[in-house]
């Protein structure tokens, strides 16, 4: 039997068909439109501005310039803490875990942006069939095996009339943004959490420092008891008095070089490495900036230097789109398909040119009764983008508020620094007198015994502060945004779509 030149051609009667079809399609269109229209979002974004008044009133100076940089930890001047951070950067499992989930949602975007894209596939195949005495095959190949070869060009494309393919692969861009600037939170937490337990080092050894001093001075007053004792001015009470302070005072010491290895153990452990490269770590030698200042339009600009306000507001453009998608899903589908090939039952005329096929398959589908499935999915997603908004206006009010107790912090530490200060010459003043009381014999031993204790007391509440500017230094830093300078900005004030429109 001759093959027929090709096969599935539209002739006059289908144009006609399909175009009645499309016409009943599009009024089907316009009544789907109206069953969602009363679904939509409840939540809105919070503009920074309305919650954040208080923080242009804080009482520190005011700059351009007081955003910190990308390597804001450098401000304080201590080169192993530079190279220790930088270490961290390049091989913590924290951060290469927060790269594979970038690494995932880009191979996520690919595949949803392939759907904007016509298809192609080749088949080829060989089947041995017998074919129906009583079907629509005619003589002389009905009721006979015969091999059908065929070998096919295949061609696919969905027209996205609707913007369900363009929303979706917005929505994956909005998801791989968002894990993009987490990906830089990660790595400002894992650099504060450094600089702060390096500050908790650095505090360790001061204290180490003071108690050092303490027990030298108990160690001279034990020989000066001693020498009273042989000059028939003391008595060996004083002597086991003397001596008893001094296992506690090393004691103290020994808990404090403990908190140091700990503190080195965590540190090695933020690097990405095991506890013997914390041993290598030497004395911190941080300074501690004189002047704090506070950026300029701060309410304005903190969305764009946050990472984690960034990360929440893509998280709320990827959302919206979500609902495009899911808008899109009231719409029909219309598909295209084609093909083009050979086909023969007989292997030797396969090559032949009335071999030839060919087809081509418009296609639309519309829902039009699915149990409110369709609403459902809708209404979800309408809760997911209200769910997303009010995580990003949580996250802004944290922000805001993590600033604000940074400056107040700040606005009373100098005033706390200046009376500790004072406290600290006063204790040590009020040491040194009753120390010579007691060298000349006229102060008792406990009167040596509670300046001591005084001035170790004021010592102590010094280094703390001390180490306390440090760290707020170093929190502000981190909730300006630690240097984070957004590439691309977001428009996720609210879901617009085409369906939005109609």
């Amino acid at each position: 039997m001759k093959s027929p030149r090709f096969q599935g051609t539209l002739d006059v009667r289908s144009i006609v068909q399909f175009g009645w079809h499309a016409s009943l399609t599009m009024m089907l269109v316009l009544l789907t439109g109206c069953s969602f229209s009363d679904l939509k979002p409840q939540s809105r974004m919070l503009p920074p501005q309305d919650v954040s008044e208080t923080l242009a009133n804080s009482g520190i100076a005011l700059s351009a310039a007081a955003w910190p940089t990308d390597t804001w930890w450098s401000s304080f001047k201590d080169p192993q803490l530079d190279s220790l951070i930088h270490e961290a950067l390049a091989n913590s499992p924290t951060l290469k875990s927060a790269a594979a989930r970038v690494h995932q949602a880009s191979a996520l975007e690919a595949i949803q942006g392939a759907q904007l894209l016509p298809n192609a596939s080749a088949a080829m195949s060989t089947t041995r069939e017998r074919f129906s005495s009583n079907g629509t095959t005619p003589a002389p190949v009905k009721g006979t095996w015969q091999n059908v070869d065929q070998a096919t060009l295949n061609i696919g494309y969905e027209l996205d009339f609707w913007g369900k393919n363009r929303s979706a692969v917005e929505a994956a861009v909005g998801r791989r943004h968002a894990l993009e600037v987490e990906e830089r939170a990660a790595a400002l937490m894992l650099s504060s959490s450094i600089v702060q337990t390096y500050i908790t080092l650095q505090n360790t050894y001061e204290q180490i420092d003071v108690a050092q001093t303490l027990l030298a001075q108990q160690e001279q007053i034990e020989d000066l008891t001693k020498q009273r004792f042989a000059a028939e001015l003391g008595t060996q009470i004083d002597i086991k008095q003397s001596q008893a302070s001094l296992p506690a005072s090393r004691a103290n010491i020994a808990g404090l070089k403990e908190l140091i290895e700990l503190n080195e153990n965590k540190l090695a452990s933020l690097l990405g490495k095991g506890p013997d490269r914390g041993r290598t770590i030497t004395r911190p030698r941080m300074l501690a900036s004189n002047t704090v200042a506070l950026p300029t339009n701060l309410p304005v600009e903190l969305i764009g230097h946050r990472p984690d306000v960034v990360a929440q507001r893509w998280r709320v453009e990827a959302t919206g789109h979500e609902i495009d998608v899911a808008k899109a899903r009231f719409y029909p589908d219309v598909n295209l398909t084609s093909f083009i090939g050979l086909q023969s039952l007989a292997f030797d005329t396969f090559n032949d040119h009335s071999s030839r096929i060919l087809g081509f398959a418009p296609a639309i589908s519309l829902p039009i009764f699915e149990g409110g499935s369709l609403r459902g999915n809708l209404d979800a997603q309408d809760a997911v983008y209200d769910l997303a908004v009010e995580n990003y206006n949580q996250t802004v009010v944290d922000a805001l508020r993590d600033i604000a107790d940074q400056l107040a912090s700040l606005r009373w530490l100098k005033e706390r620094m200046a009376q500790q200060n004072e406290a600290v010459a006063t204790a040590q003043a009020a040491a040194d007198l009753v120390n010579k009381r007691f060298a000349a014999g006229v102060a008792t031993y406990l009167q040596v015994l509670a300046t001591e204790n005084s001035t170790l007391t004021e010592k102590r509440q010094l280094v703390d502060l001390q180490s306390r500017a440090l760290s707020l230094q170093a929190n502000l830093s981190r909730a300006l945004g630690g240097g984070y300078r957004p590439e691309i900005s977001t428009t996720a004030d609210a879901p617009s779509t085409e369906a939005d429109k109609s």
